[in-house]
């Protein structure tokens, strides 16, 4: 069925979508306030780009780590239209009128997800760019490529398995 002749529903958000959305706007309004506060401590060189272990392997200019913030802004207004519109996503070809809410659900729950991990991550790197530039010692280190993977994965194989349940 294409995208033109699904139906549109109005589905609620679930109490799971409305919390992901309340953590990842604490962590992206977090993250900006963050910024603000220390920008007048941070040195003119700051960490620009990690490796694979987290060691950074190119320093750049603070004003560099405002993309971060302006990235997160873009992802979330994009991310946020395609949760409202869950008619235009790619489904299967088991899709159908009668199982479309079950598959709008599902996709929708993943977008949403997907939105607030890329939120909390993009937070995440902020406080750690500061965080070195500073020299307060806390590191995520090495922990933090297998923590993206695993965030960013893990909630796609969940989807996908519940997506196969839909009849």
């Amino acid at each position: 069925m294409h995208s033109s002749n699904r139906p549109l529903l109005h589905i609620p958000r679930t109490k799971r979508e409305k919390i992901w959305n309340a953590v990842g706007i604490l962590f992206y309004v977090g993250s900006i306030l963050f910024l603000l506060f220390s920008w007048y401590d941070l040195p003119s060189k700051v960490p620009a780009h990690y490796n694979i272990a987290g060691e950074v392997n190119r320093w750049g200019s603070k004003w560099e780590l405002l993309l971060l913030p302006g990235i997160s802004t873009f992802l979330l207004i994009l991310m946020t239209l395609l949760e409202k519109f869950p008619n235009v996503h790619n489904y299967t070809e088991r899709f159908n009128e009668n199982n479309a809410a079950q598959f709008y659900l599902n996709s929708r729950k993943l977008v949403n997800m997907l939105k607030n991990i890329c939120l909390i991550v993009f937070s995440l790197i902020v406080f750690e760019s500061v965080s070195i530039s500073l020299d307060w010692g806390l590191r995520i280190g090495i922990w933090f490529l297998p923590f993206i993977l695993i965030s960013i994965l893990l909630p796609i194989v969940i989807s996908l398995l519940e997506r196969r349940h839909i009849n």
